[in-house]
């Protein structure tokens, strides 16, 4: 078994200050059931800063960084569900789902919490062994 693994720490301003200067942040980076489920508390942006979070934390345990080829176009291939119980949930879409499933990854647990300054998540995958001499893909040229 494999363990990927990333964490992230955000301040809720500065995920407002983009949703509020640039509309196109909130696209770029959330899908509609995101925006939804965030636009529906009293303040969404503490939310919204965690399901940042999450975005990040995930890329952090693929590997994947910010620069360059990085996180382009990936985080509305990163989405956090919410469970009936409240419970944040990982899905994939898109090229994320394509290294996800070439990492053999089986189980993903997701942890978020917020305070009204900061945001903190935490993304833990498990994935099967990969076959000896098989690359783990996402490093750098992924579609």
């Amino acid at each position: 078994m494999r363990i990927y693994q990333g964490v992230d720490l955000i301040e809720v301003d500065r995920v407002k200050d983009a949703c509020e200067r640039h509309a196109a942040f909130g696209e770029d980076i959330f899908t509609e059931g995101e925006t939804a489920y965030c636009r529906a508390r009293p303040d969404p942006y503490p939310h919204l800063a965690g399901r940042f979070a999450v975005k990040e934390a995930c890329l952090k345990a693929f590997g994947l960084g910010m620069g360059g080829f990085g996180a382009t176009g990936k985080f509305r291939e990163i989405e956090v569900e919410s469970a009936p119980s409240g419970k944040p949930t990982l899905r994939l879409h898109g090229s994320m789902e394509r290294i996800g499933k070439r990492r053999r990854i089986r189980q993903a647990t997701v942890s978020i919490s917020h305070t009204p300054a900061h945001a903190v998540a935490t993304v833990i995958l498990l994935g099967d062994d990969l076959p000896p001499g098989a690359a783990e893909g996402g490093a750098s040229g992924e579609e």
